[in-house]
């Protein structure tokens, strides 16, 4: 996706993990648990709470990339590139797989609703992130996921 921001903006409000709570619906609660590491609660359409526990790895200009533990285990990265004479780029690629025994079930037999369930979390997050930059509508849709 690409916003009609500066790279360091976009930076300065990806890295700000605690203010997620304030732009991404899906994101319910962050408490710091030091200084390179917080836990999240999400929750999007299901009534689930998951609660992940995510420690910085990098917070370069152009990469954000964090660890995550808990239920899934993997990592997320943000990659910003600049875009124009005022916009970025964002990619978001991230790799995580199921620990929990109730999650690994239930992506066994519900996988589309999952999915579904993610695709939603992530538009909130677009779509909050595009509203806290000041932009409205989607320019593109570049974002990647392996999962």
């Amino acid at each position: 996706m690409t916003v009609p921001a500066p790279r360091e903006r976009v930076h300065d409000l990806l890295v700000d993990v605690f203010g997620y709570v304030d732009w991404w619906p899906q994101v319910r609660a962050v408490g710091r648990l030091g200084p390179d590491d917080a836990v999240l609660v999400c929750r999007s359409v299901l009534p689930y709470d998951l609660e992940l526990l995510v420690h910085a790895v990098s917070r370069e200009p152009d990469r954000l990339e964090v660890d995550i533990d808990g239920p899934l285990s993997g990592w997320v990265r943000w990659s910003l590139q600049p875009a124009g004479p005022a916009g970025t780029l964002l990619r978001l690629q991230q790799q995580v797989q199921v620990e929990a025994w109730q999650l690994a079930v239930g992506s066994w037999v519900g996988r589309p609703l999952l999915r579904a369930n993610h695709r939603w979390m992530m538009r909130g997050a677009e779509r909050g992130l595009r509203e806290r930059l000041g932009s409205g509508g989607c320019q593109d849709s570049a974002a990647t996921a392996a999962s």
